[in-house]
């Protein structure tokens, strides 16, 4: 079991250096990654400060050493897949190699996407989702990329320098259980980050449907031919400061096939604060020792 933090990219974590000191508390504390959302407005009626994701985890990259940085989650429907291709690029090699892309349809899409004129289909942002993360794994290995799909187009481009993880860097795909279909996109790529319909944000999802959800994606990459490398289930929520209250409620979810525990506030808890946030990092990660 690893464990990370996981903070909103508006409120005090706008700030990339705010971002940087956390990251190093973090480090230092024994957490394993640092994962940052990658929103533009999240809900506009709110007016608040948002910091660029990718800036807040290059000042994270460059104030640690150690743990993996990335985001949770990208919505690749709204973004340019060659502009995003060379920022991960660009983080990974600063980095060592220590991204983790986690991408999904994000949301909320009436604020997102509506509000500057893109695309509120669902089944069309799934549709830009898949093709954009096939360009990804492309674009990443540094070859040139020839693409003439529905949604983007390339001819005869190279992105260089390639990402210093190679082939790639992991893929980790979000999506709500019991929701099939995000969970079967899962299971093509390095990683699965379920939200759960019965626990909001910050809150720990039941441990039966954490097993549910497991035994299905691993059913899908047996059928879908993925092999059996390396994959990562990522649960999460807000866990106790008590050593044998921590192990009771992260235990039982490693038991059912989770592999990182994500520590996140409530929504409605100081989700954006600092004080909170590093206060909780600073008590150390959950032990199964």
């Amino acid at each position: 079991m690893r464990y990370s933090i996981n903070i909103p990219n508006f409120g005090d974590f706008a700030d990339p250096r705010t971002v940087a000191s956390l990251a190093v508390t973090a480090e230092e504390a024994g957490w394993d990654g640092l994962f940052v959302w990658d929103h533009v407005v999240h809900t506009k009626k709110e007016r608040r400060a948002f910091g660029d994701p990718w800036m807040l985890l290059t000042a994270a990259a460059l104030a640690t050493s150690r743990i993996a940085l990335g985001t949770l989650v990208t919505p690749v429907p709204r973004r340019r897949p060659e502009q995003l291709a060379r920022q991960v690029a660009t983080l990974d090699g600063l980095s060592g190699g220590r991204v983790v892309f986690g991408a999904g349809l994000g949301g909320p899409i009436d604020d997102e996407y509506g509000s500057f004129g893109e695309p509120t289909d669902p089944v069309v942002l799934a549709e830009r989702l898949d093709e954009g993360l096939g360009l990804l794994a492309r674009y990443w290995t540094g070859e040139p990329v020839t693409h003439h799909g529905r949604h983007f187009h390339a001819d005869d481009v190279a992105l260089l320098p390639a990402t210093v993880r190679r082939p790639r860097p992991p893929v980790w795909i979000a999506g709500y259980w019991p929701k099939r279909r995000p969970m079967r996109r899962a299971a093509r790529w390095d990683g699965a980050v379920p939200l759960f319909e019965s626990a909001r944000h910050g809150h720990c999802p039941p441990v039966d449907e954490v097993r549910d959800m497991a035994g299905y994606v691993r059913e899908q990459r047996r059928e879908q031919g993925a092999g059996d490398g390396p994959f990562e289930f990522v649960v999460g929520g807000a866990s106790p400061a008590d050593p044998g209250r921590a192990r009771d409620l992260v235990g039982p979810l490693a038991d059912a096939g989770a592999t990182w525990w994500d520590e996140r506030r409530p929504h409605d808890d100081g989700v954006d604060r600092l004080e909170p946030v590093l206060r909780r990092v600073e008590q150390r990660p959950p032990s199964l020792g």
